[in-house]
């Protein structure tokens, strides 16, 4: 049995990921297509929502007007529901921030995945342009030597018809001179 040749040999060595550029490469297939977008589920777009109120100017706005409200209300009001120091609204705010956190969190994982398949497919299709350009480069070099023969052809050619044309014309002279 013989021993396999070796580009087979480095071709087993590479990643699924790899391989299948490669595979593009060979079939000379597109491999930038948009990445699909994901199905989301109501809890996710709920998130994503939650999420970029909560991380907006109009939510710093709104939390803002509401504190001072509800002080205001509460120093004002002569039958204040919560007294200074106000016990009830930093229990209001530490339940909001609790359950914001980990909506807020559940949101950038989600943005985190996406950018993941995103950077993925980038790192695909830059590797496979890279293997283009490097194709590229080789018929490049190849159309270049090729030329260069043909250029030293055509040279050598050139220089025999000169020399045949100086034999001829030196003896139709009678001269000495090549020129």
């Amino acid at each position: 049995m013989s021993d396999p040749h070796p580009l087979v040999q480095e071709l087993e060595k590479l990643t699924a990921v790899e391989r299948n550029i490669v595979h593009h490469f060979i079939q000379r297939r597109r491999l930038a297509v948009q990445p699909r977008p994901t199905d989301s589920t109501f809890g996710e777009r709920v998130a994503d929502q939650v999420a970029s109120f909560g991380g907006s100017w109009s939510f710093i706005g709104l939390a803002l007007f509401t504190i001072v409200g509800w002080i205001v209300v509460n120093v004002v009001w002569h039958r204040a529901f919560d007294p200074y120091p106000f016990i009830l609204l930093n229990l209001v705010l530490s339940c909001l921030a609790g359950l914001q956190a980990p909506i807020i969190m559940m949101s950038q994982n989600r943005h985190a995945a996406r950018d993941r398949i995103d950077a993925q497919h980038d790192y695909e299709v830059n590797t496979k342009a890279e293997l283009e350009i490097v194709a590229l480069h080789a018929k490049l070099d190849e159309i270049r030597d090729q030329k260069w023969v043909e250029l030293v052809a055509l040279q050598d050619r050139q220089i025999v018809l000169l020399e045949t044309l100086l034999k001829s014309g030196t003896a139709a002279d009678g001269a000495d001179s090549p020129y």
